[in-house]
């Protein structure tokens, strides 16, 4: 018999089984960016050209991966085709929610985009209405997924309410664009007399049809990208949760809206499970300090009261694919217990 040569787990790549649009939710503080993190890091490894990008404002996928993360997708592995974005949706410019786009013609909030069709401010620039920030990262979001550099898009969402936010979207567009069509129908033929009535220059015909040029386009755009989202074959929405009661009840809720929005919810993570290792995953670490179940009173009250909710995570998500990832001594940063959380979601 041939001798087995056993790799020990620094050295070992779980395989990704995901689709092209891996999207991780759940409330806040529940382990949403290290679950991001270790997919694409995971990914990355099997050559997969991999985006990693966070919609969350309270940014730490940098600290997740060990590795400063730029604003935009810039490669952060030498070795690896890993790329990383955190989205900062307060120093956004060009494309159709900044100033001036790429080519140095107004976007929606500059000369001849929606900001001159509606006096001279754009309503969808960042903090200048609720959910603008929501829409300033989806539209980032859909630019990166259309971008022929990564063949595989995981998001490090932001908290529950800013997610569902941002997928509503598509529905308040169809609703701005309607408004805004009709509203123009309207006042185009006043527009010269209003204006000349208080001397004012006001935006020209040529600046108020660019004005809706953009938001039919973005509109367009929006769409396309719910199309995505809900599409199973593209998209895997992952819940995340810890193991206890109230974490169950919140993502019941957040997969039943998700539903609401037909969104694709494959998996289900339940982050900080108080087992060992190996009853998790294939494969070991042996620097990973499991909760002594036997001899700390501690411990064991709260297995009992994770079993609990580990049990009705089972019963509630059936048709879910449940992943465990153990509770860890340390702080997940770096590659090597990320590698370790990839073998579990594997």
């Amino acid at each position: 018999m041939s001798e087995i040569d056993v790799e020990a787990v620094e050295s070992v790549t779980p395989t990704v089984d995901a689709p092209e649009y891996v999207l991780y939710g759940g409330k806040g503080g529940v382990g949403k960016t290290t679950m991001a993190a270790a997919t694409a890091l995971s990914s990355a490894r099997e050559g997969t050209a991999t985006l990693c990008v966070s919609t969350d404002p309270a940014h730490s996928l940098s600290d997740a991966l060990g590795r400063e993360v730029p604003a935009t997708p810039g490669r952060i592995d030498d070795e690896h085709p890993l790329y990383g974005a955190e989205i900062d949706p307060d120093n956004l410019e060009g494309g159709p929610f900044g100033g001036a786009g790429a080519d140095g013609a107004g976007g929606m909030g500059g000369m001849g985009g929606l900001g001159e069709l509606l006096g001279g401010e754009n309503p969808m620039q960042p903090g200048s209405m609720p959910g603008a920030d929501e829409a300033a990262a989806f539209q980032l979001l859909l630019q990166y997924m259309d971008d022929d550099r990564f063949e595989r898009v995981v998001v490090d969402t932001a908290p529950t309410g800013h997610t569902l936010r941002l997928l509503e979207l598509p529905d308040v567009m169809d609703s701005m664009v309607g408004k805004l069509l009709s509203l123009r129908e309207r006042m185009s033929g006043m527009m010269g007399s209003i204006t000349g009535m208080f001397g004012g220059d006001g935006p020209s015909e040529a600046e108020m049809e660019q004005g809706m040029d953009s938001l039919r386009d973005l509109s367009a755009k929006v769409e396309r990208l719910r199309g995505v989202l809900t599409d199973p074959a593209k998209t895997d929405f992952r819940v995340v949760m810890i193991p206890e009661s109230m974490s169950v009840t919140e993502s019941k809720r957040l997969v039943s809206q998700l539903g609401e929005f037909n969104i694709p919810v494959g998996t289900v993570v339940v982050n900080r499970v108080m087992q060992p290792l190996t009853d998790v995953a294939d494969t070991d670490a042996e620097w990973f300090v499991a909760p002594d179940l036997n001899n700390c009173e501690f411990c064991q009250r709260r297995w009992e009261v994770q079993r609990g909710a580990l049990s009705e995570a089972q019963e509630l998500f059936r048709g879910h694919d449940v992943k465990r990832v153990p509770l860890f001594a340390q702080e997940v940063h770096g590659e090597a217990p990320l590698r370790v959380v990839a073998a579990c979601l594997d």
